[in-house]
């Protein structure tokens, strides 16, 4: 009977021994994410698995590895600016006072398209000594065809001709005068419109839309205040004020990454077409222009922006991913390579210099690879959490 029982006692022991190996040998999915996680902690190839519904969650994107041009990167902050080029502040030449406005801020005009009728009683005044100088010219020339013909019929002498013809010049010096006066009030004959009014017309230099106008119907308006800023916009000028270390290194024509406060998920690239000649003593920086392209108008002229700039000759070929891609673990450089739509695979990377918002790749990766960007930081946090919970049993 004795025997019966240590033989049944001793079955069972070998009954929950087997139970236990088994359940090591099948850790739970769990376990093997924690496993996958500690290979990564010491720079193994490892997978994290995660489960479909915080799949959903996570909102993952993707990039390619990209084999790019090198060269040191450099960020710099600037503002957005008119193209000087494309650009205009219209005011009356005179003190006038406001007639009528032809156009409205925000507004399309083209060249030599008229903005506002104004009046001044100086311009009267010129117009009224043009119409006189006019006048004096037309009656002049009258009596010296009458003198000829009467010189033809010896009626009157040669010196009465000559005589005659001189103050048809005298006359159109006046008139040539008067003509000077009004345009040195900067308007020509078809600004200043019929020459019996007292009004004129301001008319644009250059093509491009109404930013910004000034002053109301009937108000006086002065030289020394312009009306109108008139600008095209299809092409706007980034200003960014480079170290000087950096701009030394800065060539024109460098293309530039530009990304705007007020337009934050979107980039823009530009050139850089201007490099200053002199470094501001205060900041130590020196001003380097950016060409942007703006078709579709969505930039505005005095936005906030970040441009990333190649710095230096920017010879060899480097590989680059997103920064968003990179993240650290412990003391390593991972990203994460999708495998399968739920599994990841934990690749310990070689991390270089910054390079205009992506990051040289030294080792660990190759171009066309595939890394997650967005959901990158939730991955890693995915693995910390399982570290930790590990290193607690």
């Amino acid at each position: 009977m004795k025997n019966t029982i240590l033989i049944g006692f001793v079955v069972s022991l070998m009954f929950l021994a087997s139970c236990a190996k088994k359940q090591e040998a099948e850790p739970s999915g769990e376990r093997k994410v924690e496993s996958a996680a500690r290979s990564a902690e010491h720079g193994e190839q490892a997978v994290l698995k995660i489960d479909p519904s915080m799949l959903r969650d996570l909102r993952i994107t993707t990039a390619k590895v990209e084999e790019r041009t090198g060269g040191d990167s450099t960020t710099i902050l600037g503002e957005l600016r008119v193209n000087e080029n494309a650009y205009a502040e219209v005011g009356p030449p005179i003190p006038s006072r406001i007639v009528r406005f032809e156009v409205a801020a925000g507004g399309n005009v083209r060249a030599g398209q008229a903005l506002a009728i104004l009046q001044s009683p100086e311009i009267g005044k010129a117009k009224a000594d043009m119409i006189t100088a006019q006048s004096h010219v037309d009656l002049a020339r009258q009596v010296v065809e009458r003198k000829r013909r009467l010189g033809a019929e010896r009626i009157v002498s040669q010196r009465e001709i000559q005589e005659a013809e001189a103050s048809v010049a005298s006359g159109e010096a006046e008139l040539r005068s008067a003509r000077a006066a009004l345009q040195s009030l900067g308007l020509s004959s078809t600004d200043a419109g019929t020459l019996d009014s007292p009004q004129y017309m301001l008319r644009s230099p250059v093509a491009g839309v109404v930013i910004e106008r000034g002053g109301m119907q009937g108000q006086m308006a002065d030289p020394s205040q312009p009306l109108f800023r008139i600008a095209d916009l299809r092409v706007l000028w980034l200003t960014v004020h480079a170290f000087e270390r950096d701009a030394v290194r800065i060539r024109p024509g460098v293309k530039a990454k530009i990304v705007f406060a007020a337009l934050p998920g979107q980039t823009f690239t530009g050139n850089v077409t201007l490099v200053g000649e002199q470094i501001d003593l205060d900041s130590r920086t020196v001003p380097v222009r950016i060409e942007v392209r703006n078709d579709r108008r969505t930039l505005r002229p005095g936005m906030s922006a970040t441009a990333f700039l190649t710095a230096g000759n920017g010879t060899g070929k480097v590989l680059a991913v997103p920064a968003a891609s990179l993240q650290r673990t412990g003391e390593r450089w991972v990203v994460f390579h999708p495998r399968t739509e739920d599994e990841f695979e934990i690749r310990t990377v070689g991390r270089g210099r910054d390079l205009d918002g992506e990051v040289e790749i030294l080792s660990g990766l190759k171009s066309g690879e595939t890394v997650v960007v967005d959901g990158a930081f939730l991955l890693k946090a995915q693995v910390e959490r399982l570290q930790g919970g590990e290193h607690e049993d």
